[in-house]
């Protein structure tokens, strides 16, 4: 993996660590930052010693605060599309990824930040974070995927509240909305992250190819999420996971996808 500005990267036994490394910013997204991730999770997609990715921050007071408001304050209309768009590029790559992605939120997560953990797969926060969506306060909107995905995970009604009134929620809160999917302390939460990587990553990572493209699916507009589970159902017969799946099973051992 190469080196890069904003981002430190480190695999550690298949499973990718990117950690955002702004920490004099509170991990702030600027654009270069943004496009760093991108970068790194194509890198992490085409390498076959990647198994799955955790997203974090350095420190152990953010997450990601937000973004680099600096950057965009004199922005055009046009100028300010162009940032949503490499945005939504970005993390909809993150949430299309082929390999599970878990987010590990460790403090503020808030507004691209919030965005960026909502477009991962899975969440964890230790039990100092804090979610949000403040774009109200700047007279904006979310710009990365925010107004469809929180709406996605906790419903229309809380969603639109927190949307509205920039109101800051804890990861006590944001465990009883359904935002995230664990709650643990600053020291154990990587730990815990890498625990549940290590239970998906040892099942088919086919299987799981077809678990996130019928997932995504489900939210595509003219696409039937059940007809499109018959499709990815039926491909799985052709791979060398089921094979080695059923193999396993008929011969009461654990399944070794490693190898097919």
């Amino acid at each position: 993996m190469k080196t890069f500005e904003n981002i430190l990267t480190e695999l550690r036994d298949g499973i990718l660590l990117i950690t955002v490394n702004r920490p004099d910013k509170l991990n702030a997204l600027n654009k270069r930052t943004i496009e760093e991730i991108g970068e790194a999770v194509s890198l992490a997609v085409a390498d076959n010693a990647v198994r799955g990715i955790i997203l974090t921050g350095s420190g152990n007071k953010a997450f990601i605060a937000g973004a680099d408001i600096s950057e965009f304050s004199s922005y055009s209309v046009a100028q300010g599309n162009q940032l949503s768009a490499a945005g939504h590029a970005v993390f909809n790559s993150v949430e299309m990824c082929p390999k599970p992605v878990i987010a590990a939120i460790n403090g503020f997560a808030l507004g691209g930040g919030c965005e960026l953990a909502m477009s991962c797969h899975i969440r964890l926060a230790s039990d100092n974070a804090k979610f949000g969506q403040p774009e109200v306060k700047l007279g904006l909107i979310p710009g990365y995927g925010g107004t469809q995905r929180l709406i996605q995970l906790i419903g229309k009604g809380k969603a639109m509240e927190l949307l509205m009134s920039a109101e800051m929620i804890s990861a006590e809160e944001a465990l009883r909305l359904g935002l995230v999917n664990y709650v643990t302390s600053q020291d154990e939460l990587l730990l815990k992250s890498i625990e549940l990587m290590n239970k998906i990553t040892a099942q088919s990572p086919r299987a799981i190819e077809g678990i996130v493209r019928c997932v995504a699916a489900h939210f595509k507009d003219g696409v039937d999420g059940l007809a499109f589970e018959v499709e990815e159902f039926g491909k799985c017969f052709g791979t060398n996971d089921f094979k080695e799946g059923v193999s396993a099973f008929m011969e009461k051992r654990k399944a070794d996808f490693r190898k097919t």
